[in-house]
């Protein structure tokens, strides 16, 4: 069994590879950038080592690197996780070369799998259905316009090197190819450097059905059964669920079974995922389920099929990689219940999701109700740097419907603050009826987008209701021990509360008291048309990020600043104003924490300014 091992990877991969690792006896190496120094899972492995600068094509996408400090830790193995070079057949030999081991597939069989057209062929030959399609050596773009003619439109025009979404269009009609083709070869160049494109007829009702294979060295590949992945943004996946609904028996054994021959046909071993598209027009059939590609590599979403099956996918890749045969024979796997995964992101759904950047200051999930896969916590920073994934909450339940409900209710429970995440949009996701029903689809998210992504306004008297409701318990916390934050007149009290699409409001109590409570409690209220939304308490004017101990005086919430009553260098005293922001249609004076001198000064009237914001710093005298 491997003793040591590398990941070379950060955020919540990492710290899932180590929590197995470490569970198993195994020493842990993390690698870092400037960027994540203080990240989780930097302090959750044994060593860690820093790898370069912020921006990964200078750190994590720099194989050697990675394998110097493997080398100068001792780690005898190195496990690349999901993404940056997972799926790279050159490190992976590089790896082997370097005389350590590999935690994934072999080399060739990456390069194998890495080109769309050349998997095509090779499945073909092994007796996997693909979809019907174009995927000759014939680039000339009359041959591409001929082919597509043939197929009938809708077809897909895909990159044979792409992925993530990246290098695909749709074309509806004969007209419209040229066109399509041409901005396809330019993004696949820009992107993979190749410009090679393949044809596939376009499924108007797809579903995306994915099944988990596991290989080992002696011969063995059993199949893990199935998982759901249609809903989807701009290819992207939101939601995933095992099993998949709809799936009766005969069906799922002849795409599990068409899986494995696909996993026997490049000699696999380690953890991959066979993908597949379905025609959901009729509900799942086997001959309207065709291959699409292979993950060489884990999967963001395998903890679903980790629940329903109580297999730890991470122990198997170890076990496999340190050359023991895979624990369990495929007769002795079976479905358990039902699991889902929602992925939580720091970003905005009603600002076409643009990523939310800053501080997480509040991060609270309920570990009683949901498992909770995350290499955030709070405190820490979302970066320009790096995918903006919170976490993975995945639940796991008897049924789909309990599954739902489970799912619906931590997300409602959960608190990230003070930016904004998708779990408002997730919430709604989970409750639309067509997925309920089991009917659901690729485009169903692009469908309801407009629903999905309008949110609720609470009245001035729900505010104010649950404010009095939810702020009403002393409390002793960071917020209420902080100070400089002062609203407007001192007999006002005021409390910020925080809904499920990280929208923040501010209600005034007037003369009635408010403490801050932790955990934060909910409060579920209406709007006008009968929508239900959450309201959580975040903090009162007690304090919050308006001020801290080092006299760093940060933006309590987005806002516009009004005034600015110092300049830099200016001397102030303990409670003097520093100036006005407008946000939530109040004006909030900010305050001096202590005595001292203004050091630093960001701050210019009319300017808006994001949450958390370094607005001004207050050097204390000496």
């Amino acid at each position: 069994m491997i003793k040591s091992l590398l990941i070379a990877n950060r955020g919540e991969i990492a710290c899932r590879v180590i929590r197995t690792a470490k569970a198993m006896g195994i020493r842990t190496v993390a690698v870092y950038s400037d960027a994540d120094a203080n990240a989780l899972h930097v302090r959750s492995a044994d060593e860690a080592v820093h790898i370069g600068p912020s921006p990964a094509r200078e750190s994590y996408l720099l194989g050697d690197r990675i394998i110097a400090a493997a080398k100068a830790t001792g780690a005898e193995a190195i496990h690349p996780g999901y993404g940056f070079l997972s799926e790279n057949a050159e490190f992976a030999q590089s790896v082997i070369d370097a005389g350590l081991v590999w935690v994934g597939p072999k080399p060739a069989s990456i390069t194998a799998m890495g080109l769309k057209d050349a998997a095509k062929a090779r499945m073909i030959a092994a007796g996997v259905p693909v979809t019907p399609g174009y995927l000759g050596e014939d680039q000339s773009p009359d041959r591409l316009q001929a082919e597509a003619d043939g197929i009938g439109y809708p077809v897909l025009i895909k990159a044979v090197a792409g992925g993530g979404g990246k290098g695909m269009r749709r074309v509806d009609a004969a007209a419209d190819f040229a066109e399509a083709l041409a901005s396809c070869r330019r993004e696949a160049a820009s992107s993979f450097g190749d410009d090679r494109v393949l044809i596939e007829k376009y499924i108007l009702s797809p579903r995306h059905i994915e099944v988990q294979v596991f290989g080992d060295a002696h011969g063995n590949v059993v199949h893990l059964f199935e998982r759901d992945c249609s809903l989807q943004r701009r290819h992207q996946k939101v939601i995933e669920e095992a099993p998949a609904p709809g799936m009766d028996a005969a069906t799922r054994e002849a795409v599990c079974g068409a899986a494995v021959r696909a996993a026997n046909a490049v000699d696999y071993q380690g953890a991959g995922t066979i993908e597949f598209i379905a025609d959901g027009s009729e509900g799942l059939r086997a001959d309207r389920i065709w291959f699409m590609e292979m993950n060489t590599r884990l999967q963001v979403e395998h903890p679903v099929t980790e629940e329903i099956t109580g297999v730890d996918l991470v122990e198997w890749q170890l076990r496999v990689a340190s050359g023991e045969p895979l624990p369990k024979r495929q007769d002795e796997l079976a479905i358990n219940g039902w699991a889902m995964e929602a992925r939580l992101y720091a970003e905005d759904p009603a600002k076409g999701f643009l990523p939310s950047i800053g501080r997480v200051r509040d991060f609270h999930f309920p570990q009683y109700r949901a498992r909770i896969d995350t290499g955030v916590e709070a405190g820490a920073e979302i970066s320009t740097f790096y995918d903006p994934m919170i976490a993975k909450v995945i639940v796991h339940r008897d049924t789909r419907d309990e599954a739902i409900a489970a799912l619906r209710e931590t997300l409602a429970e959960g608190v990230v603050g003070p930016l904004i995440s998708n779990s408002g949009f997730l919430w709604r996701l989970l409750g639309q009826a067509e997925f309920g029903a089991g009917t659901v689809d690729t485009g169903l998210i692009e469908r309801n987008m407009e629903t999905l992504t309008t949110r609720p306004e609470p009245s001035d008297e729900e505010l104010a209701r649950a404010a009095m409701r939810l702020a009403g318990t002393p409390g002793n916390t960071p917020w209420t021990r902080q100070s400089g934050l002062r609203l407007n007149a001192p007999t006002q009290r005021a409390v910020l509360l925080v809904d499920q699409f990280g929208r923040q409001f501010v209600a005034d109590l007037g003369d009635e008291p408010a403490m801050d409570q932790w955990p934060p409690a909910r409060e579920t209220a209406m709007d006008e048309d009968g929508e239900r939304f959450t309201l959580r308490f975040a903090r009162t004017d007690g304090g919050g990020a308006g001020a801290a101990s080092d006299g760093a005086i940060l933006s309590p919430m987005p806002g516009k600043v009004i005034s600015v009553d110092v300049v830099a260098g200016q001397a102030v005293t303990k409670g003097q104003k520093l100036l006005v922001l407008e946000a939530m249609k109040m004006e909030h004076a900010l305050t001096a924490p202590f005595d001292g001198v203004v050091a630093e000064l960001n701050a210019v009237a009319g300017a808006q300014v994001q949450v958390e914001a370094l607005l001004v710093k207050i050097q204390a005298k000496s």
